[in-house]
């Protein structure tokens, strides 16, 4: 049987959506999604839609684990972002939505690099409409940042896939065993989707300058589907335990500098991808399925974090730490689901977290990674400061500010408590997210007493340290400064010294160049006719013809020059002057 790729059940909807009424749209964005999660709960392993292309042979789907449990979560969380935008009455936002998650399913389920690439691409062209849907000042500026940084990413990925191709006459997308210039390229290009510093400021810049839904939607899939891309090639890299280390920190380091929520969740998503990447990089059977299983599970509990901060804006209209407070008063469901996603991203027992994060952090214990085990528990414990307590607090709990919006509507608290149950349902019974795992994790169990009671004494710790340095982590409204500094100064700059030097240039070439051109127009205009005057001047000052009377002769002969009347011998008597000078320079050159 020969499958459709899943991501045209996507595309099929976003396209469906500029045709239909607004209430209808809504449902269309809802139920595609899960549409498209049923048809890959039913695909068949193995690989469908070959196409020859130029030559080489395309795969647009290549259906195992690794891609359908990366599928799963992607359709499960459209669905419920599908019902989080219920309200939505935006097409534009409803169908790049679509289009965003179509095309992060054609990458996951891709076979081959150029279709890959075509996939990667759309994707981004649809993020950056979403980004741009909310129409402010701030989100056209973040948008064209977006673009600038993604256009850098997709050209080393091209360049890359096309020195790969050259190299290896292949297209398929497999494990990379080479260390050269094409997979260092294709490295790089996956690694900026990671927001890996320092190219990783993108994100905190671009997701939080969205609209409420835009934010929601954008947090699940371009990080993760990079993550997928490295799971894929890149098994076993060492520089990606590097790399996901630096994140780790980075991204603690900057949430708890940061005011606005929706920032502290972005950094957030840095920090845990970090994790991702470590797993990636250990490489081992145990490494990848927690890599695998903390992606999926990472969407949901973010989604959920990013769905509580999303409905504190839409009724607040507010999104910095300093300007919120006291809202548990009035938005205690938004409250209750928002602490769900925090205990979970802490990885508190009972919860997804605890038994996805901890297969990362076993592995690095197996393969005997010490510095990079002790970085990922301190990281733990900086999750728990920044994510499992900052935010909640000084969102809902800290000074309050006088702030009574009320609950949010119902679709969104719907969609909440959806996430809510995924993520305590997985902690308490993990063995279906277990089960869809690329290789499976054999007799594991999260569960152990030294590990439940190891975590426990973490967060505690964590939590102690967050009240008792409580007035060093009251914010103020300030911005803190990322490496988006550089090239937001260094575009300035770049964009001042050639506004002075080359446009400087180009003025006065243009200058010089407009007197030279009006010249020789002065000098060509009526060429012949000029010619033919400086001819005769010396026979009529032969002749005794001066002054007046030879000024006269001159505009007389420019006028029947003009008009064509000029009699024949006028012709050859210049046919012949020049037959003479060619002659006389000719002999003396010779």
């Amino acid at each position: 049987m020969e499958y459709l790729p899943p991501a045209f059940i996507l595309f099929l909807g976003a396209f469906l959506i500029p045709i239909f009424l607004p209430e209808v749209r809504k449902w269309i964005a809802i139920f595609t999604p899960a549409i498209a999660f049923l048809y890959i709960l039913n695909l068949d392993y193995g690989t469908y839609w070959q196409v020859h292309f130029f030559g080489y042979d395309l795969t647009l789907l290549r259906v195992d684990k690794l891609a359908k449990a990366f599928g799963y979560i992607f359709t499960l969380y459209g669905f419920a972002a599908g019902i989080y935008s219920y309200y939505l009455k935006d097409a534009r936002q409803q169908f790049s939505a679509l289009i965003y998650m179509g095309s992060a399913l054609g990458v996951v389920f891709a076979g081959d690099l150029i279709t890959l690439y075509f996939y990667w691409e759309v994707m981004a062209i649809a993020s950056v409409i979403i980004i741009l849907a909310k129409e402010t000042e701030s989100a056209l500026e973040a948008g064209y940042r977006y673009v600038l940084v993604h256009i850098v990413g997709g050209l080393c990925l091209l360049a890359g896939i096309v020195l790969y191709i050259q190299q290896t006459h292949s297209v398929a997308f497999n494990g990379f065993s080479a260390h050269n210039l094409s997979t260092y390229l294709i490295l790089i290009g996956f690694l900026l989707n990671t927001a890996a510093p320092p190219l990783g400021a993108w994100l905190p810049d671009a997701y939080p300058e969205s609209t409420v839904t835009g934010s929601v939607v954008l947090s699940a899939y371009t990080t993760k589907t990079a993550v997928y891309t490295l799971l894929r090639g890149f098994p076993g890299w060492e520089i990606l335990i590097v790399v996901g280390c630096i994140m780790t920190l980075y991204g603690i380091f900057y949430a708890l500098l940061e005011n606005d929520m929706r920032r502290i969740l972005a950094y957030s998503i840095i920090n845990q991808v970090g994790f991702m990447l470590c797993g990636a990089g250990i490489g081992t059977a145990m490494a990848i399925d927690g890599a695998v299983a903390h992606a999926f599970v990472h969407i949901i509990y973010k989604g959920l974090l990013f769905m509580s901060a999303g409905a504190v804006l839409y009724m607040t209209g507010k999104s910095k730490c300093t300007e919120l407070g006291g809202l548990y008063k009035t938005m205690p469901y938004t409250l209750l689901f928002g602490c769900v996603g925090a205990l979970a991203i802490s990885a508190f027992p009972l919860t997804s977290g605890f038994t996805a994060k901890s297969l990362i952090i076993e592995s690095s214990i197996h393969h005997h990674l010490f510095w990079p085990w002790l970085i990922l528990e301190v990281a733990s414990a900086g999750v728990f400061l920044h994510a499992g307590i900052k935010f909640p607090y000084f969102v809902f709990f800290a000074k309050d500010k006088g702030l009574r919006p009320g609950e949010t509507n119902k679709s969104m608290l719907l969609a909440m408590a959806f996430l809510s149950f995924l993520c305590i349902f997985l902690g308490v019974y993990p063995k279906p997210l277990y089960d869809i795992l690329p290789y499976g994790v054999g007799d594991y169990t999260a569960y152990t007493l030294p590990h439940v009671v190891t975590q426990l004494q973490l967060l505690m710790f964590s939590a102690l340290v967050f009240f008792l340095f409580l007035p060093l982590l009251k914010r103020t409204d300030t911005i803190s400064l990322d490496t988006d500094w550089f090239y937001r100064i260094g575009g300035l700059l770049a964009y001042k010294f050639f506004d002075k030097t080359l446009n400087g240039i180009n003025y006065y070439a243009d200058k010089i160049c407009m007197a030279l051109v009006r010249s020789l127009v002065s000098l060509f205009s009526d060429f012949w006719a000029k010619v033919v005057v400086f001819c005769f001047t010396p026979m009529w000052i032969a002749q005794g013809i001066r002054g007046e009377e030879l000024i006269v002769k001159k505009q007389v002969l420019r006028t029947e020059f003009k008009r064509d009347l000029i009699p024949v011998g006028i012709g050859a008597a210049i046919s012949g002057f020049f037959l003479v000078l060619v002659f006389i320079l000719g002999r003396n050159l010779w």
